[in-house]
């Protein structure tokens, strides 16, 4: 994996609400970013080449697939569907496309092979993230990990919801927050990763990831946070790492088609995942990247918060690095959450330099 330069620029964080409903919500989300939010569109292989053509194909299987995927999320998160139609409005991208990549892994999986070889698909967002919870510490660390096309395109959202809470969610352009990691007032965090599982593991029309990680982030508590999980029939399943502060708690959630669900409880020996089940038993994809990534972590230490980041920024392989620089996997950040501080820190750049762009407070807020 070469690398390559890419301009980026500092992440900007959009205050919203309180809103009259979730359409106004999305409508000042897609106007404030609309030039954003464009430039991704107009950047993006995967629905250029793709995910748009697939849809614009009007056959009886794309046909099929997308009136069930829009009917279930529709039905189950009315109010997340309409800050989509709000997001399309205000940005004046077309709805489809708002709606495509959104949907993004839960269409793809269903493109014929023949029609998805191109390198431009990406078959795994490639995130990684270490975690332990012992007595000197409480820390979880992400690599957020994307498509070239998501560099320079991704933005801060802070939603103030009708009751006074809120939530930050790190947001990819024209999509709902936060398909990567985010918190709200009551002191609940989470990061998220892919895992790719086997064709047979796929089931067509189900909920969005996308629109559960939404959901997530008005979750109360880790208890609420779980029920939200395991309440949605999901196409294909993901990996959660949710953090609550005043429980001093960090539980990764492995999930699957047909409401499978493995929660672990993080403890003193350090976690690390990179796009793999490791808990869960399922058929999945055992791709090198993930391979590569999960053995070097292995074999690095894991004894503090510095030693977390120098492994997040750890480039020692030059085909499959933790760091990734290109050319088509970029890592466009690193959360660093600590639960002793009740902080969220992002930085920018390669963790091991430690540039931090922001440091959120996590500690649960009083009731408004």
């Amino acid at each position: 994996m070469g690398s390559c330069s890419v301009d980026r620029e500092r992440l900007e964080m959009f205050e919203v609400g309180p809103c009259k409903d979730a359409f106004e919500m999305g409508l000042l989300i897609g106007q404030r970013f609309s030039k954003l939010i464009r430039s991704r569109v107009a950047r993006d292989l995967i629905l250029q080449n793709h995910l748009r053509p697939f849809a614009l194909a009007h056959t009886p299987h794309s046909e099929s697939l997308l009136k069930a995927l829009f009917h279930s999320n529709k039905s189950k998160f009315p109010r997340h569907w309409d800050e989509l139609l709000g997001t399309a409005a205000g940005s004046g991208v077309p709805l489809l496309d708002i709606l495509l990549i959104n949907f993004r892994k839960e269409i793809l999986a269903f493109i014929p092979k023949e029609g998805a070889k191109s390198a431009s698909v990406d078959t795994s967002d490639d995130c990684s993230d270490v975690a332990v919870v012992g007595e000197s510490m409480a820390i979880v660390a992400h690599n957020e990990d994307a498509n070239v096309a998501l560099v320079g395109h991704t933005y801060l959202i802070k939603g103030i919801l009708p009751d006074g809470h809120f939530f930050v969610g790190y947001t990819y352009a024209g999509e709902l927050p936060s398909c990567a990691f985010g918190f709200n007032s009551h002191g609940l965090a989470f990061t998220l990763d892919s895992v790719p599982p086997a064709e047979d593991e796929i089931v067509a029309g189900g909920i969005g990831r996308n629109f559960i990680s939404r959901d997530l982030l008005e979750a109360s508590s880790m208890d609420d946070a779980l029920s939200r999980i395991q309440l949605s029939e999901v196409s294909l399943g993901h990996s959660y790492n949710l953090i609550e502060t005043k429980t001093r708690r960090i539980f990764n959630v492995e999930t699957a088609s047909r409401k499978r669900i493995s929660v672990y409880e993080v403890g003193e020996v350090p976690f690390f995942h990179a796009n793999m089940y490791l808990h869960l038993p399922i058929n999945q994809v055992h791709d090198e990247n993930s391979i590569s990534r999960q053995k070097r972590a292995s074999v690095l230490t894991k004894k503090s918060k510095g030693d977390f980041l120098s492994l997040l920024g750890d480039m020692d392989d030059k085909n499959y690095p933790i760091y990734m620089t290109g050319p088509l996997l970029h890592t466009l950040c690193t959360a660093l959450i600590d639960l002793d501080e009740q902080t969220l820190s992002i930085i920018e750049g390669n963790p091991k330099k430690g540039d931090v762009s922001y440091v959120f407070s996590i500690s649960p807020q009083k009731s408004p």
